[in-house]
């Protein structure tokens, strides 16, 4: 690794304190060199967090600080003017997801960074999940995959983006999507229900249950809701030579809502609880499988390497935009009460 990167956070809610931070301090090969909030109680939060850490009132003023690259964590709506602007000071940006509203917009923003000659990577965090890193690991022993089942529900009604540029789908189903596509390859038919609510900034989906089926031959199903006072992590997938089921829990975050960090000890990190590991079924019997480490710090390892030439992206934008090309499909299956051809 050659020098150290600087980056910079822009934003700084529970998207910037509890997924990003975290995990760019416990990286060597990075250093946080600033973050972007105007809000009075978010400044506190960073002078107690990130303590020397300095605080600006614009992306610009940061950008003038000096900085090799941005993690742009602000809410949907305001992500396409900040990516830009980033991109055309030359420098790298991370965007959080959903990093645009379709994929259109996602082709806009991925082709202004190949034109300034920038890495734009998005924050697919997720498939560096503990139960998925886990579940990958078994899929071999399943022999063949037919299908595969994931549930993600929420008991969060307060967390949930509000309005058209909002809702559950483009949050924690660009994840879900993503999740699936990393595992099981290209998508080539989608269908998609979504449950609607009314909010003060328009209507909303707040929660969603979109089909696959992939190129690879696999059907997978991914469903999650937000506001059914009911949470769940699940993953079901069968195959050829058996079954793997999985009842896990969302380690990481709840590490750090723990108040842990994983900085602090990185060997302990990310790993599920006992007492909630996978069980693979085969005919030899059940079997339960113990847990991968979840490492969303390799994320940000991984950027900093390719920003250093060292490596390849960790989530470059095509793939992104491939999510988002299922997501635009699933609006449209459930809009249209179709199965969507891609």
């Amino acid at each position: 690794m050659g020098e150290v990167m600087r980056l910079g956070l822009v934003g700084y809610g529970a998207g910037g304190r509890l997924f990003h931070a975290p995990y760019i301090r416990a990286v060597p090969e990075i250093e946080l060199v600033g973050v972007v909030t105007r809000n009075p109680e978010r400044r506190g939060e960073v002078a107690t967090d990130l303590p020397g850490v300095a605080v600006f009132d614009s992306l610009g003023d940061l950008l003038d600080a000096g900085v090799d690259a941005v993690t742009i964590t602000t809410p949907p709506d305001t992500r396409r003017a900040l990516v830009l602007e980033a991109v055309d000071r030359g420098v790298h940006v991370i965007a959080d997801k959903p990093f645009a509203p379709d994929a259109a917009g996602g082709r806009e923003l991925a082709a202004a960074a190949d034109s300034a000659g920038v890495l734009l990577s998005v924050f697919h965090n997720r498939r560096w999940d503990t139960d998925l890193r886990t579940l990958s690991g078994v899929l071999a022993g399943l022999g063949t995959a037919w299908r595969c089942e994931s549930r993600f529900d929420l008991n969060e009604p307060g967390s949930l983006d509000a309005g058209p540029s909002g809702g559950l789908l483009r949050d924690l189903g660009a994840h879900l999507v993503d999740q699936m596509l990393w595992l099981f390859g290209p998508v080539e038919t989608v269908s998609a229900h979504l449950d609607w609510i009314d909010q003060h900034r328009g209507r909303t989906d707040c929660g969603f249950s979109v089909s696959m089926t992939h190129a690879s031959g696999v059907f997978s199903t991914v469903s999650a809701s937000k506001i059914n006072h009911v949470a769940a992590r699940q993953w079901r997938v069968y195959g050829a030579e058996g079954s793997y089921v999985s009842d896990g829990t969302d380690v990481q975050t709840d590490q750090i809502k723990q108040g842990l960090r994983p900085v602090d000890d990185l060997a302990t990190w990310g790993h599920e609880r006992p007492d909630r590991l996978g069980v693979l079924y085969t005919a030899n019997g059940a079997q339960t499988v113990p847990s991968a480490q979840g490492r969303y710090d390799e994320f940000y390892r991984q950027f900093a390497a390719a920003v250093d030439r060292q490596g390849p992206q960790p989530v470059p934008a095509r793939e992104a935009i491939a999510t988002l090309e299922v997501l635009d499909a699933a609006r449209a299956s459930a809009t249209g009460g179709v199965t969507v051809r891609l």
